[in-house]
């Protein structure tokens, strides 16, 4: 028997999510939930729909169906800057980020972009209260990712891992509420991964946040996340703890292989 999902108006709730492009379905019936508080799994085999959902979720794409609540309010027909306005961030599979900047200064500048907003003149002319909440917020997300000794480096010259936690530094500084992280250890190495989800649970224990995570690594998954959904075709075909996934005929099947 499947565990309970959490189903709070703190966080995350998508019932009967459906999306198509140009009439082709490429998810349908999606239903999740991800509070705050906790690491929830999406995941899945290639072209499963995973990053489809996430872009639904965040405003990119608008849902043929369904209903999307972000802490308590229906956000189904909200832009991607007003959802962000409500607390949700993202990362993306690709790490976006400025080479030519420092890290310091890629951490910062989402923060700045936030606290700014539509505003052209705040963007020239920030206020005294506005610049110290970006300097200590930019620190204490450099501190939790672990790359203070990276500030003053330009992004151009890191590594694959430590771009990763370059973008996670910046969503962590930005104070969102619920984070969607698309696959954040592709590219990484075994240690790596590992590093990234150590620092990702020291951020939801210390800082309370919820994550959404699309991974592809099922150890580090397995080892972090409280619940787990798995799409298959862009259909939900399973829900559950990680013992309860890894247990699962449909999921062996469907991604996770025979042996898993």
């Amino acid at each position: 028997m499947k565990g309970a999902p959490p189903r709070l108006n703190d966080g995350l709730a998508v019932d009967n999510l459906s999306v198509e492009y140009q009439g082709v379905p490429a998810a349908s019936g999606v239903e999740l939930a991800a509070p705050v508080g906790c690491i929830t799994g999406l995941i899945g085999p290639n072209g499963a729909g995973k990053t489809t959902v996430f872009n639904a979720i965040s405003g990119l794409v608008r849902p043929r169906s369904g209903s999307i609540r972000l802490f308590g309010v229906d956000a189904t027909h909200f832009s991607a800057s007003r959802r962000a306005r409500l607390g949700l961030g993202r990362t993306f599979q690709i790490v976006e980020v400025c080479d030519q900047m420092t890290v310091r200064e890629n951490v910062a500048l989402g923060l700045e972009a936030r606290l700014v907003g539509r505003n052209a003149v705040r963007h020239l002319r920030a206020g005294r209260v506005e610049r110290r909440a970006v300097v200590e917020n930019t620190l204490r997300a450099l501190e939790m990712c672990g790359i203070v000794d990276l500030a003053a480096q330009t992004v151009a010259a890191l590594s694959t891992g430590q771009r990763r936690l370059v973008e996670l530094a910046r969503v962590v500084a930005c104070g969102f509420r619920l984070l969607l992280l698309d696959e954040p250890t592709s590219g990484l190495d075994s240690g790596e991964s590992h590093q990234m989800g150590e620092i990702l649970a020291q951020i939801v224990a210390d800082q309370g946040v919820g994550v959404l995570l699309v991974e592809h690594d099922m150890q580090l998954v397995m080892s972090i996340c409280s619940y787990l959904y798995v799409l298959d075709f862009g259909q939900p075909i399973f829900e559950g703890t990680p013992r309860q996934v890894q247990a699962s005929p449909e999921v062996r099947s469907a991604y996770l292989g025979v042996q898993a």
